[in-house]
């Protein structure tokens, strides 16, 4: 493994305390009409801390968040490690009884929540399971109207003495590397979510190397759609600007019009986020009407980025660093292409192997796959879990003894190191015998003039075993669905052409913007029985 220098700090506890010292005056959160700077951050951040302490709370304990991006979340990240606490994150787009879940799973003692996002009072939601939460001590609200037995946050935070600011000094200097940071719950969509176990190391690990792949710095200024449960949001966000002292601004939810409003206005430079988002601003019919010149850096990263996509990004916006990337919640940013890379490299590869990381491609029977030869992406590296929570049985599925992952991820590699995905070995169907990967099919349906969005599954067929169908959200003209097949039988290997298309409004998402697999298979079967 090469080796790499890992971060300076011991813990995120010291590394807020140094963004404090080396950039106090620098505006480090821009929320509505809040701005505060990276010294306000770090005493916000001290007494919510302090405020742990008072309620309980001890090294090694859970905080748990499920909230949507704003500056109470910041604070509440950065101050729970000032108390030797552990992140929970929990996914916004949850129900209550999935929240309840990892809220017990994780033995959560102090959830930081809100009681008005998208029409939800998360308090209500969790109150209504009637799932008991024995190691629930404190709820508190840090937007919205009083609810149930919640704290309201100034009344949590007028808990903080200065006996408990002084006690956080310590646990902040008693924290090093290797002390649980957080506990991250993978997605769900292939079973039931299992809690990945991460230190401080690791996880400062991701953010500063983030820093380093985007040449992230003190001038710039950071819009932030990612959601701060996911780990895009929380280390290649939050931890990364904290680093750098860059500006983080909070978006509660995607909203392009606001996005390119505060673009234009802020100066925005730095604008990562899923292919939705940029596929959302080249589409949007007003987009000439807002300066984005002072876009800087782009970021994107998912198992199937659209080729087509990453080419338009760099052709139609004004970034001049585009960095396509590849990582997952066990792992952090495993590679990424480089701001020198050519157009082709970057619209088809997710690049290289970051510094410290092994990749690998291996077949069926685990040995080395040939260039170019598809089989599930394996990797070790300085930001690969401890485990999973609880689950020695399914850690030691996927983690070596010598730390090498299997990441589940279908890819090659081509002479040069870079990596391709193919997509979610779970997604891969077989049709008549030939192995179908959704990415590259759905990539080649982005070229179709009349594809504005497309996704692949697999579905059976008496014949051949599998085919693929294809949900299609189209542009005007809209093409028919017989028009879109006819078109890629004449591009595609005739395995590869969807047997079946259905022209959609929109495709399902979750939160962090990936496509819900498993809700168009539903969608298929429902269309099947009738």
């Amino acid at each position: 493994m090469t080796d790499t220098p890992g971060p300076t700090w011991p813990s995120i506890a010291a590394m807020t305390a140094s963004a404090a010292e080396r950039f106090p005056d620098r505006i480090a959160v821009v929320d509505g009409d809040a701005r505060i700077s990276y010294a306000e951050l770090y005493e916000e951040a001290r007494r919510f801390g302090a405020a742990l302490v008072a309620d309980g709370v001890e090294p090694g304990d859970r905080v748990g968040v499920w909230a949507f991006n704003s500056r109470e979340w910041i604070v509440a990240l950065l101050g729970l490690y000032q108390a030797g606490a552990v992140l929970v994150p929990v996914n916004t787009r949850f129900k209550g009884w999935e929240a309840a879940d990892i809220l017990r799973r994780a033995k959560v003692k102090v959830l930081v929540t809100v009681t008005d996002f998208l029409g939800n009072d998360y308090v209500e939601m969790l109150a209504g399971t009637g799932v008991s939460l024995p190691d629930l001590r404190t709820v508190v609200i840090a937007r919205g109207r009083p609810s149930g037995s919640g704290v309201m946050w100034p009344d949590f935070l007028a808990r903080a003495t200065e006996d408990g600011l002084a006690e956080t000094d310590r646990r902040r200097a008693a924290l090093g590397p290797d002390d649980t940071s957080d506990i991250l719950f993978t997605s769900g969509t292939t079973g039931t979510p299992k809690g990945v176990l991460m230190t401080h190391g690791r996880t400062m690990g991701v953010g500063t190397d983030w820093v380093a792949m985007t040449g992230l710095s003190a001038g710039d200024r950071y819009v932030m759609v990612n959601p701060y449960f996911h780990m895009f949001g929380f280390k290649g966000g939050i931890l990364a600007c904290v680093a750098a002292g860059a500006t983080m601004y909070p978006q509660a939810v995607l909203d392009v019009d606001k996005v390119l409003a505060q673009v234009a206005e802020e100066r925005i430079t730095v604008l990562p986020g899923p292919p939705t988002m940029y596929h959302a601003i080249l589409e949007h019919a007003d987009r000439g009407r807002y300066d984005l010149s002072s876009l800087r850096v782009a970021v994107t990263g998912a198992a199937d980025i659209p080729v087509e996509l990453i080419r338009r990004i760099r052709d139609e916006l004004p970034f001049s660093v585009v960095v396509a990337g590849y990582g997952l919640t066990e792992g952090g940013t495993a590679s990424s292409t480089a701001p020198g890379d050519d157009p082709e490299t970057v619209a088809t590869t997710v690049g290289r192997a970051r510094p410290g990381f092994e990749i690998r491609v291996v077949d069926g029977a685990g040995g080395a796959a040939r260039p170019g030869e598809v089989g599930e992406i394996v990797l070790r590296g300085p930001t690969v879990m401890a485990g999973y929570l609880d689950d020695p049985d399914a850690t030691a599925a996927v983690l070596s003894a010598d730390g090498w992952l299997r990441t589940g991820d279908l890819g090659c590699l081509d002479e040069r190191g870079c990596l391709r995905i193919a997509g979610r070995s779970k997604d891969m169907f077989i049709v008549g015998g030939f192995n179908a990967y959704p990415a590259e099919i759905e990539a080649m349906l982005l070229e179709h003039p009349g594809v504005r969005e497309a996704a692949v599954i697999g579905v059976p067929d008496e014949r051949l075993g599998q085919v693929g169908m294809a949900f299609v959200v189209p542009r005007s003209p809209k093409p028919s669905a017989d028009e879109v097949i006819a078109w890629c039988r004449e591009r595609m290997a005739n395995y590869k052409v969807p047997r079946f298309v259905e022209l959609i409004d929109e495709l399902p998402l979750t939160a962090s913007g990936k496509v819900r697999k498993t809700a168009l298979q539903e969608r298929a079967a429902a269309r099947a029985a009738t």
